[in-house]
């Protein structure tokens, strides 16, 4: 392996975003001597971004650390036990469902979030967010100048995501590791703590809303580079 032994990295996005919400975390992770790949994920059906997700990952020279933010989890927890260069998994106020369960499913054991009270699907069948639930409660904590960019670079989520029932998760046969966002605004935080707990994941918990990754990047880096370090490297 190139680039001193050290892991390769591959960033899943969520929904409502793109590969450039991992901007930040992607400067840090590369001063850090990483290869990091963050694809732009299609977000037409769980299927199709996990084979983009399987296409990326056939792509990297030995061992590689997956990290997924919100739907972006239940993308890499569907890689199920077929991930075959896939040393562990870090979840970022991210779905990580067990098998037999679906993101509508526990979405709708509660009232819709604040980020998510206004969601709307349009005549294709996708679901967008609102402006103001997106700027003010999807990126809470964000510069709003910044979030207004991310609102206005929004992919939508095909509706079919919600009610994929996941197969054998990922986590069962990788470590992983889970970042809690404590005032997230679209999963509650008790919820993520639950995934975490279930998965046995390594757990931090910081003060920020459901985008961390850009509103509190380097900590979120910093857990990418503590996984990255405790995997093995030699595949």
């Amino acid at each position: 392996m190139s680039h001193d032994s050290k892991p390769n990295i591959v960033l899943v996005h969520g929904a409502w975003a793109d590969g450039s919400s991992w901007s930040y975390v992607i400067e840090n992770l590369q001063a850090e001597g990483h290869h990091v790949t963050a694809p732009q994920f299609p977000l037409t059906s769980l299927a199709d971004d996990v084979g983009r997700l399987r296409h990326v990952l056939d792509l990297q020279d030995g061992p590689t650390v997956v990290a997924g933010h919100s739907y972006g989890g239940q993308v890499i927890t569907a890689l199920g036990t077929e991930a075959p260069n896939v040393v562990g998994l870090v979840y970022i106020a991210a779905f990580g469902i067990d098998e037999g369960e679906s993101l509508g499913g526990l979405l709708s054991q509660g009232p819709p979030t604040p980020a998510l009270e206004h969601q709307f699907v349009d005549d294709e069948g996708f679901v967008w967010l609102t402006e103001d639930d997106f700027v003010n409660h999807f990126a809470s904590g964000v510069d709003p100048v910044k979030a207004k960019v991310m609102y206005a670079t929004q992919q939508p989520l095909a509706g079919s995501a919600l009610s994929d029932e996941m197969e054998v998760p990922a986590w069962k046969s990788l470590p992983s590791w889970y970042m809690v966002a404590q005032d997230d605004q679209a999963i509650p935080p008790d919820a993520e703590r639950m995934f975490a707990e279930r998965m046995g994941a390594t757990t931090i918990e910081i003060p920020a809303g459901h985008l961390p990754m850009v509103s509190h990047s380097a900590e979120v880096a910093n857990l990418i580079e503590s996984a990255a370090k405790a995997v093995p490297v030699t595949a």
